[in-house]
């Protein structure tokens, strides 16, 4: 149900985001990639003296077939050849010239759109979870994926024969003014008829452009959220309401498409047919004025050819108008992201933890509300001092606050009021990565990784060894189903660990926990998806590895909560008791009837 509400709900708040951005949306917000640019100026000038280059050369071509056809009726055929072999030569320049240009334009483009990629990837990766309570991870996928395809495909492509056409436009108009003044004069009265539909309907166009760009990382949004829960939408038979979903948000795209795309078809229409008609009434009255002996075919040659170059750079530089307002809106937002606000940020000046980290936590006065939640106090005047090397159980009811504790810990998000401090150092004062590399979580949910079984466990700590990964494993109960496995700790584990169950994921999690060694260490139900056999082995490990560090417990298995130092329970982001499992016992209240309900009947 929620997923239903969610994906439904998605459209109306996307709808919402494009009208924001479409306010004010100008192809100016192509100066965003400039920074991208600046490392690779030599490229960029390479880049630009090949496009002059090219242009000079297509508009000396000509130049050389005026001569050739003045010269048919010359009795000096070596003067014939002559020009035909120049006009050889500008053919091969011509040549040469265009294979560097392409070289040069296409793989700077490659390279600024791999760093704005590298960019906006390392700038997500780091953001809090509170940036992902607004913006769905597939949106920011088709972001760097889709968007900056596009960017490519300008900075690649358009951008290149924008420029070229923009030099042959000015250079064949001044050639075209020294040819015959009388025709360029001619043609000129037909730029304005021209430009007028250019700029008047692009306008509209960048609108549709920006429309079609949302509704595409829409519907990717809601692809990716629905495709990662595969088996639930399965399960619940939410496939026809999912592909309705689907299919109406990729309608929507389509339509936006299909009216961007007839806009600029009709554009082209109208330019083309302005300046082809004017190109045919300029020639009409040139060829007059050769029957009237005022001008040789060869200028009036020459002059239809750099007629048609500039009617057909206009053309282009119109089609290429279109497609900039494509890149400005994908531009915007990309630069959307690389400027994203997080609301945890790291300090400037930043203070480091004093080494070795002995694992001293505490928690005071603290009170904290989720973004998305800023009624709803998740934990409130809440209070926790942690001992180094103690053990300490959180317990409760569900939305008590047990793993908002944790989430503050790992500073994922920000207290509202009070502090939180390692060893004394308040984690605000530090930065985040300084702090969490002296922390080992195993979340409840355990996270797989599409690679091998040894590379998961490593991501604990990349610089181990391949026996410190199978000790971890050992000590996890790991070590004998990997072992199993076809190419044992080698073997693929499949996307998010599809083909592992869900015991044998929580081990590897686990594992992984254990090899990263850290002073502190956070169970979250470490052991709720495991077997009672694997329970008890891993539980072995799980104390053996809490004796030497701090270990924060929630759990609701009165085996871990018995062995813990102290028992903390929360209700309603409170805590109303603590103290060992007999004495909480003894006491009765919420955690003698959550050990009656959750643990055993037998306390």
């Amino acid at each position: 149900m929620s997923l239903t509400l969610r994906l439904m709900s998605t459209p109306e708040s996307t709808a919402a985001v494009a009208g924001d951005r479409a306010k004010g949306k100008k192809v100016s917000a192509l100066r965003g990639l400039m920074p991208f640019f600046a490392p690779y100026k030599p490229m960029v000038i390479g880049a630009l003296f090949m496009l002059t280059f090219t242009a000079a050369i297509s508009l000396i071509m000509p130049l050389a077939v005026r001569q050739v056809i003045d010269q048919f009726n010359s009795d000096d055929v070596a003067v014939m050849d002559r020009y035909f072999m120049l006009a050889i030569l500008v053919a091969g320049l011509l040549a040469v010239g265009t294979a560097f240009r392409y070289y040069f334009v296409t793989r700077l483009g490659e390279r600024v759109v791999a760093d704005i990629r590298m960019a906006v990837y390392n700038k997500m990766i780091g953001m809090s979870p509170a940036f992902y309570e607004k913006v769905m991870t597939g949106e920011v996928l088709s972001r760097i994926t889709t968007d900056t395809t596009l960017i490519l495909s300008v900075i690649g492509s358009y951008i290149s024969y924008a420029l070229r056409n923009m030099l042959i436009f000015a250079g064949g108009l001044v050639l075209m003014l020294f040819t015959s003044a009388k025709l360029t004069g001619l043609v000129l009265l037909l730029v304005p008829f021209v430009l007028v539909p250019i700029f008047g309907m692009s306008k509209r166009v960048r609108s549709l452009s920006k429309l079609n760009q949302d509704k595409i990382a829409e519907s990717s949004g809601n692809a990716s959220e629905t495709l990662l829960s595969a088996q639930t939408v399965q399960a619940f038979t939410h496939e026809v309401k999912s592909r309705g979903i689907f299919a109406r948000v990729t309608e929507e795209a389509f339509d936006a498409a299909r009216k961007r795309i007839g806009m600029r078809a009709l554009m082209t229409m109208i330019v083309i047919f302005l300046i082809f008609t004017g190109v045919v009434s300029v020639l009409w009255i040139g060829a007059r004025d050769v029957r009237a002996g005022d001008m040789s075919p060869g200028v009036l040659v020459q002059f239809v050819i750099y007629s048609v170059m500039v009617a057909g750079a206009v053309g282009a530089l119109a089609e290429f108008w279109g497609e900039m307002q494509r890149a400005a809106g994908a531009t915007e937002r990309l630069v959307e992201l690389l400027q994203s606000e997080d609301l945890v940020k790291d300090p400037d000046h930043a203070l480091t933890l004093i080494k070795p980290v002995s694992g001293s936590i505490q928690f005071k006065n603290v009170t904290f509300r989720y973004p998305s939640r800023p009624k709803v106090a998740a934990l409130q005047d809440f209070n926790l001092d942690i001992k180094a090397g103690e053990t300490v159980a959180l317990v409760g009811p569900s939305g008590a606050g047990k793993s908002t504790v944790f989430q503050l810990l790992l500073r994922f998000y920000d207290v509202n009021t009070g502090q939180i401090s390692i060893d004394g150092t308040d984690l605000t004062a530090v930065t985040r990565e300084d702090f969490r590399q002296h922390i080992a979580l195993v979340p409840q949910d355990a996270v797989i990784f599409g690679t091998s079984a040894m590379e998961n466990i490593r991501f604990g700590r990349p610089t181990a060894t391949d026996d410190e990964v199978i000790a971890a494993a050992k000590a996890a109960a790991a070590h004998d189903f990997l072992s199993a496995l076809p190419d044992g700790y080698a073997s693929d584990v499949g996307e998010r660990g599809v083909m592992l169950s869900g015991g044998q994921k929580q081990r590897l999690a686990i594992a992984r926990a254990i090899l990263r060694d850290a002073p502190i260490l956070l169970l979250d139900e470490a052991t709720s998806a495991l077997d009672a056999a694997s329970e008890q082995a891993v539980q072995v490990a799980v104390d053996a590895l809490a004796k030497s560090r701090t270990t924060l417990i929630v759990a609701h298995r009165l085996a871990t909560v018995k062995k813990a130092d102290r028992i903390i329970v929360l209700d309603e982001g409170r805590v109303v008791a603590e103290g060992t499992h007999q004495e909480l016992v003894a006491q009765g209240g919420l955690y003698a009837k959550l050990a009656k309900l959750q643990f055993t009947d037998s306390v």
